[in-house]
């Protein structure tokens, strides 16, 4: 029996799944200056200096830099970024920095990336310095003492260690953990470098005058608190049992409705717009232009179709980076030739499509012959089937005649090497049963005999004529002159046939890697369709409209919006409009029973707002937007034990973030400020803040403020003026039931109704008649009395205590102290009738 050796195929393993500040501009130079002034001016700005901190670690990135024109401290909260690194170079073409401080322990991207940096010998105006620090400079717990023990001049003396901290954590995002350890590293480097104060005295330490948090030009600063109270991302814990430890999925959100991405690229892309909302209307304007040409109605096929093709696009930098390190694996050629072959059909769709549009016409023409090529090759060469079966790189037939030969003499060696054994046994000893010649890689071939009851000691294995090899499954293998006869004939097949084609496979990779760039443009192009794709699908079935932007509006004008999440979970939605802009309302105050609507009218506002900027269509009739800046929100109070800060503390900063930063581009949505303290203290601050930005005058920010202070209007602690205007919801009594229209008008509520949404809630009548009856009382400036009938009943049950105690009594015991008694026992109870 002749049989050949192999060594067993594995089982096929399965691809992975796959600056100069916005907010802080420059000073205009004022007009009339002499020339000299001007001059020095010119010098101070030729000599100011900006050195930067930078860290980047699992796609996001943590930025902080020390400007000495005005020894301010310059943060942006962790962004996330690409591979590439696009928003990091911004950062630096915006603010040319002196030097760049990061870890000496970084990513490959980022060392690639300062690599290319430190080599640009004619950048303007100065080419930077890379300082690398050590990784331990960098750790968040450092960086925190660092950040909290600093020296700053703008903390008065008299501020004790823990108003220091509260104070702080007001203006530093702590939960960015990148933006932490940068700002912590950035301290260190001005320490030992002392930037600004080389020669002082070693005690005289680098000023730091403020923090400011910066977003790079045309984008819309949203901070972490505004995303989740609007529920733009919202993530939950997976219900299924099986898929907990692979981590969190996204719940219902706006993000959630709008991700109708085919791709994990697409994916990513549409979670990296929402985290950058823009203000460039070029940008915005062509997205839109994608969006709409995909819901007219003779356009559906040809979106369908994309959108299936767009499926294909698989992780092509993963795969591109396997080949690199040449860690390729079998499943790797067949996703790779899908992709091209998808995006080849990408690139002829497109091409009938109108070149107007700037996106079909990139595809269209960037989609170039080298896909044509690369597809053409993996094709041609790879063997897909023999890939997955061998786990490992095979190829076709007809590519290599040489490959082809051996792979026939090792597909006929069973029948051969029968008859080479069919001869061994001939000249082997009559008791040897029988024989087989086997084949095993590395080893060559070998007799292979049964192992017989005689050969008991190693010293019985010897044969005549043969080499013992070894022992295995009690069977004896040996090489006998045959057999070496077949080595020096055959060689070894097996590992020949897996080193030409490992050879072929690097010839192929080398043609992949050099088109690599066609391959990193075709994913952020189809990435982008298959945004915009995902973004016309919404549109098309929640039936959204174009948004119109105008530079000149200072706010936004909606007409009849909806709240894009509100609206599919409720089975009426009523719309509603809202207005601010130019010099009148700058600060709406929305008032209105419990449970009217306000919280998501301002939501409704914030979150049609942020779609526009993210160049989505929106939930309304019709929508203006103006030149929004920023969106800061004052909505939910976030618990957070960690930062041991309480509720109305946290709330504090959230309206802090708003006063301090906030221009008059921003939209400021607050919602029953106040509510987490003693009410007039509450009330006194609501008032402060709201008359600080009244103020402002033209500068106001565009605010809207739902409360249910009504005394702040009747008591009318807010300057009257066009800059104010009252809202409320309109509602109407219906004998004792309250009727909600959900409509805002103008106006002022005169009651918060609260005991109808008591009662909603399950509350007994006696207690709504009682809090009515406080209620009226205290708006009257009455005293409160007790409720009689609650009176006598309590008079009663202490008249019968006190008669129990007395037929308790013992008269005839000894130890009785009538005295202590009635001390103890009667007055008591006697006093508490009375």
């Amino acid at each position: 029996m002749a049989s050949v050796g192999a060594i067993p195929g594995r089982t096929p393993q399965s691809p992975g799944p796959g600056a100069a500040s916005a907010g802080f501009p420059s000073p205009a130079p004022v007009p009339g200056r002499g020339e000299a002034e001007a001059e020095e001016n010119e010098n101070e700005q030729e000599l100011a200096e900006t050195h930067l901190c930078v860290l980047w670690a699992s796609g996001y990135l943590g930025i902080a830099y020390y400007d000495t024109s005005d020894s301010t401290i310059h943060f942006m909260p962790d962004a996330p970024d690409q591979e590439s690194l696009r928003l990091l170079q911004r950062v630096l073409d915006e603010i040319n920095p002196r030097s760049i401080v990061t870890s000496a322990k970084q990513d490959e991207n980022m060392t690639r990336f300062l690599g290319k940096l430190a080599s640009q010998e004619h950048r303007e105006p100065k080419r930077p310095e890379i300082v690398f620090l050590p990784s331990v400079d960098f750790g968040l717990e450092i960086s925190k003492q660092r950040l909290l023990s600093g020296n700053y001049a703008f903390i008065p003396d008299s501020m004790t260690a823990t108003e220091k901290i509260l104070f702080l954590s007001s203006i530093i995002p702590f939960d960015c953990i990148l933006t932490v350890r940068a700002l912590g590293g950035l301290l260190k480097f001005l320490d030992r470098r002392r930037i600004g104060v080389e020669l002082e005295d070693y005690n005289v330490s680098v000023p730091i005058l403020g923090f400011k948090k910066f977003v790079l030009t045309h984008l819309v600063s949203i901070d972490q608190d505004t995303y989740s109270v609007l529920q733009i991302f919202k993530s939950e814990s997976h219900p299924s049992v099986y898929k907990v430890a692979s981590g969190l999925k996204e719940g219902l959100s706006l993000f959630g409705i709008l991700n109708r991405c085919r791709c994990k690229w697409g994916e990513k892309l549409l979670r990296l717009w929402f985290t950058r909302p823009t203000q460039d209307l070029g940008e915005l304007n062509s997205r839109l232009d994608v969006i709409q040409f995909f819901l007219l109605p003779q356009n559906l096929d040809m979106a369908q179709m994309l959108h299936r093709l767009l499926g294909h696009i698989k992780n092509v930098p993963l795969i591109l980076k396997r080949m690199k390190l040449s860690h390729t694996k079998a499943s790797d050629w067949q996703v790779l030739y899908k992709t091209v072959y998808s995006a080849l059909g990408l690139r002829d769709a497109c091409r009938s499509l109108p070149q107007s549009i700037q996106l079909f016409q990139d595809i269209a023409q960037e989609f170039s012959d080298d896909l044509h090529h690369i597809a053409s090759l993996i094709g041609k060469v790879v063997d897909f089937e023999g890939s997955l079966a061998e786990n490992r790189f095979t190829v076709l037939p007809n590519i290599d005649p040489d490959i082809d030969e051996k792979k026939r003499r090792l597909m006929g060696l069973p029948s051969f090497l029968t008859e080479v054994a069919r001869k061994e046994l001939e000249n082997l000893d009559s008791r040897i049963p029988s024989c087989s010649v086997i084949y095993i890689p590395l080893i060559g071939f070998l007799l292979s005999i049964p192992r017989l009851p005689s050969m008991a000691e190693a010293s019985d294995f010897e044969i005549e004529g043969l080499d013992f090899m070894f022992l295995s499954e009690e069977k004896l293998h040996y090489r006998s002159a045959r057999t070496k006869e077949l080595d020096a004939l055959l060689g070894d097949l097996h590992c020949d046939i897996r080193d030409q084609e490992t050879l072929l496979m690097y010839q192929l990779q080398c043609q992949v890697l050099a088109r690599a760039a066609v391959l990193t443009r075709v994913l952020d192009l189809a990435s982008r369709l298959d945004v915009l794709l995902a973004l016309a699908s919404a549109a098309r079935d929640y039936g959204y409209s174009r948004p119109r932007y105008s530079p000149q509006l200072l706010g936004v004008r909606i007409q009849n919006g909806r709240h894009p999440l509100m609206e599919l979970c409720a089975r009426t939605f009523v719309p509603n409009s809202a207005e601010c802009g130019g010099d009148k309302g700058r600060v709406k105050v929305i008032t209105g029973p419990n449970s009217s609507g306000k919280s998501i009218y301002l939501k409704q506002v914030g979150l049609i707002t942020f779609m526009a900027l993210v160049g989505s269509f929106v939930p309304a009739e019709e929508a203006e937007i103006g030149a929004v800046d920023a969106i800061f929100t004052r909505i939910h109070s976030c618990e957070s034990i960690s930062l041991g800060l309480s509720t109305f503390m946290i709330d504090l900063n959230q309206v802090a973030k708003a006063v301090n930063n906030a221009t008059k581009q921003s939209l400021v949505l607050i919602d029953e400020f106040g509510k987490g303290t003693n009410t007039v203290d509450g009330l006194a601050l609501l008032a402060a803040v709201l008359r600080h930005w009244l103020a402002l005058g033209p500068a106001c920010p565009h605010i809207f403020v739902a409360t249910n202070f009504l005394s702040l209007v009747q008591l009318q602690l807010l300057p009257q003026g066009p800059l104010l205007q009252y809202l409320t919801m309109e509602t109407c009594e219906d004998g004792d039931e309250l009727v909600f229209f959900y409509q805002v008008c103008e106006g002022i509520a005169k009651a918060s109704h609260a005991s109808h949404t008591a009662a909603q809630a399950g509350l007994p009548d006696q207690l709504l008649t009682r809090g009515k009856e406080v209620s009226d009382l205290i708006r009257s400036g009455k005293p409160i009395k007790p409720v009689k009938e609650l009176l006598k009943e309590k008079q009663m049950e202490n008249c019968q205590t006190l008669v129990d105690k007395f037929l308790k009594l013992d008269l005839e015991d000894p130890s009785l102290d009538l005295d202590l008694f009635m001390s103890q026992e009667v007055l008591p109870a006697a006093t508490a009738i009375l």
